[in-house]
């Protein structure tokens, strides 16, 4: 692999996975091919940009555009493509699921078949936990069926069981990545902790689901990443690997936790009424991964307070994004639950 198609590298885990690929395999050369859709952003890879020229490039198309794939695989010979591109958002998939059917499954068949008639070395998919559905006991293995509850998990789960098909009928070189719940820097301002710290920033009120008490595996990114880049090294042609921070916590506890290290009042947390087939808890067994070598290495408080910090010492990335097509999901999200809020 020296070649590498990163799709969706400019969103938030794609974008610090170019930057930790460049780092840590000085003879690759990344083509980070995105659409540029809302959460796409180049300030992402502004440094990346500035620090690896001559070794990545970037085009801008869809995935779901076949010419334009093929077009990209054909003239930088890419030889291995991880998928990051996604629409990613529940609540987002919620109010348009279309979207979500035309990149994260329609896409993903594209990326299959560039993978199989370029004769590529590896097709890796970026995957979630959330395609397991709810988990009220115990922890999702790979093994377990993909039950998922939201148009969102749907369309990975589908992308998944695609992604499974080539590999037995055409047998396709992929792997599969489903990752915990993960935060850090570049994280686009809509999902619990990138919008609740740029909110808290600015005392704003915070828009917590029902009772705040959803647990979620908190997976720190450069853990993801890592996870991701050792599945790609070292993982078995077929499988699919959990990547989980082994770290469950009540939302509640976490913007809590959040709200001291900003020294920010508890009175932001406005309780609003719970979206649609919220799953109540997702918690990982990473012992697969684990076997291989990897572990995951952050303290989350530590982790939790660099990221608060960067959001602070870095108002000038997220002010632009909260100005734009934001406000008006926000509104359509989250006026008439705030209004009634408690």
């Amino acid at each position: 692999m020296k070649h590498i198609m990163i799709t969706g590298g400019a969103g938030f885990i794609g974008s610090n996975y170019v930057r930790y690929a460049l780092e840590a395999h000085p003879d690759w050369h990344i083509v980070v091919l995105d659409k540029l859709t809302y959460a796409g952003n180049l300030d992402n890879l502004k440094d990346v940009a500035e620090r690896f020229h001559g070794r990545y490039y970037f085009v801008q198309a869809d995935i779901a555009d076949r010419e334009a794939v093929f077009a990209a695989v054909r003239q930088y010979r890419i030889d291995t493509i991880v998928n990051f591109a996604a629409e990613s958002h529940v609540d987002r998939s919620i109010l348009d699921p279309d979207a979500f059917i035309k990149t994260d499954v329609y896409g993903t068949y594209v990326l299959l078949e560039a993978t199989r008639e370029f004769g590529l070395e590896r097709f890796h998919q970026v995957s979630t936990d959330e395609v397991y559905g709810d988990v009220p006991t115990g922890y999702s293995q790979e093994t377990d069926p993909l039950e998922p509850n939201s148009p969102y998990s749907a369309s990975k789960a589908a992308a998944e069981l695609l992604i499974r098909s080539y590999r037995v009928t055409y047998n396709a070189p992929v792997t599969v990545t489903r990752g915990s719940n993960t935060f850090g820097p570049y994280q686009y301002p809509e999902k619990l902790l990138s919008l609740f710290i740029t909110n808290a920033i600015d005392d704003q009120p915070l828009p917590l689901y029902g009772d705040g008490m959803q647990v979620r595996d908190w997976l720190y990114v450069m853990d993801h990443v890592r996870g991701i880049d050792h599945v790609l090294m070292h993982g078995q042609l077929g499988e699919a690997y959990n990547v989980g921070g082994e770290n469950e916590r009540h939302n509640i506890d976490v913007i809590r936790m959040m709200l001291r290290i900003l020294g920010k009042p508890e009175s932001l947390i406005k309780r609003v009424a719970d979206r649609p087939g919220h799953d109540r808890r997702y918690a990982l067994d990473t012992r697969k991964l684990r076997a291989l070598g990897w572990a995951p290495r952050a303290d989350f408080e530590g982790a939790l307070r660099e990221t608060v910090d960067w959001y602070v010492n870095n108002a000038w990335w997220w002010r632009k994004i909260k100005s734009g097509e934001f406000k008006e999901f926000y509104r359509r999200q989250y006026a008439e639950r705030l209004a009634q809020a408690v």
